[in-house]
């Protein structure tokens, strides 16, 4: 009896064939990217870059731009009286606007997280000045607050027989009218997020601590703000860029009363200040300092926070 010997196909592959095949494979995902690398390059990098450059330059838009070195960054931190009113004026508006905005959020969150009509109701209801225009939504914020006797504010003090009270005139009001703008504004969408995180949360966590006779307060302080934790730094560090960046509300209600930045600079932030030097005064490379020295805020105190809930996450 004769057995055949049938030789299987050799399944060894030549050196660098496994990455050829891999490449080209690649290939057609890399093709697709490079409509929106191309954008990102064009609309986002190389305008950064710019502005980098025109930061160290005297550069008014009309001649071409002058190398200065460090000369804007040492005029706006040691010589300009006004970026300082910003800065302090951006860092008071940031602590409030942020510490109002996500403990609001967090307690619509709470009050409205359920599944009902009603729930889904009032969610939409909180979420729609998140996706209203800006623009619109500050013309009647200036309405409201009017110094005149048909502004909204002022028509309710009416039927109280108080005086109309010039509330974008007066320098005192101007850091709360901002805070209630932004707090009405931005308390939906970080609702919605929380929203999201508690319905993550296991139902079974809740079971052991009822069972374990945890009150509803000692379930919230033990249970429901440990596991928001990631959710809670999200809302924390969005809502401090957007702080930060505020412009809108400013320049649209304070316009109206004052130049940009209200009444002897009393709203006068990071943001409206660099607008200010940089479309009004035309000191481009000056802007360009304000804009980095702001990125540089934001950059440093959000690596603060996130090391701060990451320290507190071990604990």
């Amino acid at each position: 009896m004769t057995t055949a010997l049938i030789e299987k196909p050799s399944t060894a592959q030549p050196a660098g064939a496994g990455k050829r095949a891999r490449w080209r494979r690649a290939v057609p995902g890399y093709v697709m990217l490079l409509p929106f690398a191309g954008l990102f390059a064009g609309f986002l990098v190389w305008p950064l870059l710019n502005a980098l450059y025109f930061a160290f330059t005297d550069f008014n838009g009309v001649r071409p731009p002058s190398w200065v070195g460090l000369e804007n960054f040492r005029r706006l931190w040691f010589e300009d009286p006004r970026f300082r009113t910003g800065l302090v004026n951006s860092l008071i508006y940031v602590s409030c606007t942020v510490t109002l905005t996500t403990a609001a959020a967090l307690a619509l969150a709470l009050a409205f997280r359920g599944t009902s009509w009603r729930d889904r109701v009032l969610r939409t209801i909180f979420f729609l000045p998140s996706v209203t225009s800006t623009i619109a939504v500050m013309l009647i914020w200036r309405w409201i607050f009017s110094g005149e006797r048909f502004g909204l504010a002022n028509t309710v003090l009416s039927w109280f027989g108080a005086d109309p009270v010039s509330w974008l005139s007066t320098p005192h009001w101007t850091i709360p009218l901002l805070v209630v703008m932004a707090v009405w504004g931005g308390c939906g969408y970080g609702m919605v997020i929380f929203v999201s995180g508690l319905n993550a949360i296991p139902e079974e966590l809740y079971e052991a601590g009822r069972l374990d006779g945890a009150s509803a307060w000692q379930q919230f302080c033990y249970i429901t703000l440990p596991q928001l934790k990631p959710v809670t730094t999200y809302v924390v560090i969005t809502g401090l860029i957007g702080a930060f960046q505020v412009f809108e509300a400013v320049y649209i209600v304070f316009r109206a009363v004052s130049s940009v930045g209200g009444v002897q600079d009393s709203g006068l932030m990071l943001v409206p200040y660099l607008y200010d030097m940089g479309f009004t005064k035309f000191q481009l490379g000056y802007a360009s300092a304000i804009a980095w020295t702001l990125f540089l805020i934001i950059f440093v105190i959000s690596m603060i926070q996130l090391r701060v809930t990451r320290a507190l996450r071990e604990l």
